[in-house]
């Protein structure tokens, strides 16, 4: 039996699974891998689980990490950020349409990967080569979307807590209006949409329980029968289960859905 890992790689890297034979890995825990040409580190993002055999193409954990190794890893951290004021002027230079977000060093720094948002394809060729020059590494140029650079420039969201994103969000699910709609919110764009400009995250994760209280409710504008006779379905609320009803008369009635 071998065991396998899943790993992020550094902080906003891909999640690949990796060989952990014989160490003691846990959810949460930084280690140095295998790199595809020299070592990068990263995050265990679950338990290790047992399989009968691996692939012989999957990289091994080299080992969690030590006091060098995290020293070396804070060095890479300040490196990347001069690379990133760096790459922003040759940016500049080459008079490219495109926003860079961040910077990543792999661990024994053979590596440099730069994040950067654009509207559109960037033939960004010749500021690879020119980057290249002046680090003496490989250079990778990487598009992201916006809810990835909300992710990692960090912020508040209108909840006054830190973004979903940058505090335990490990990947994007997709979140849709109906999600609002069905949850009876504001559909006012400023009131549902997080700071990257997209519907907010948090939306879907009461969607699911919404749905099943909103079973059996009628609709807003609905006509319905009700005790006091017929009127129009005017609000609903999905947690109480009631719903406000105004009669033909002009009375407003209550109707009661609880089971």
């Amino acid at each position: 039996m071998e065991t396998l890992v899943q790993v992020r790689l550094r902080e906003m890297g891909f999640v690949l699974c990796y060989k952990a034979q014989g160490l003691n890995l846990k959810m949460g825990d930084i280690c140095i891998v295998e790199g595809e040409r020299g070592t990068d580190y990263g995050q265990v993002q679950g338990d290790p689980v047992s399989v009968e055999k691996a692939d012989d193409s999957v990289k091994k954990v080299l080992r969690p990490v030590n006091d060098s190794d995290k020293r070396q890893i804070e060095e890479n951290k300040k490196k990347a950020h001069e690379a990133a004021v760096t790459c922003s002027q040759k940016i500049h230079d080459h008079k490219l349409d495109m926003k860079l977000v961040s910077a990543e060093y792999s661990f024994d720094r053979s590596k440099i990967l730069f994040y950067f948002t654009s509207e559109g394809r960037v033939d960004f060729r010749e500021l690879v080569r020119d980057l290249a020059k002046v680090f003496k590494a490989r250079i990778e140029l990487r598009q992201i979307g916006v809810r990835d650079e909300a992710k990692m420039c960090g912020g508040f969201g209108p909840c006054g807590r830190e973004l979903c994103c940058c505090r335990f969000l490990k990947d994007f699910e997709p979140v849709t209006i109906k999600m609002a709609k069905d949850q009876n919110l504001s559909l006012n764009p400023p009131k549902i949409s997080g700071l990257c400009g997209r519907l907010m995250c948090c939306l879907s994760y009461e969607h699911k329980h919404y749905k099943e209280m909103n079973r059996g409710l009628p609709r807003e504008g609905e006509r319905i029968d009700t005790p006091e006779g017929k009127g129009k379905v005017i609000s609903v609320n999905v947690l109480k289960r009631l719903a406000t009803v105004v009669l033909e008369d002009g009375k407003f009635v209550e109707v009661n859905y609880k089971k």
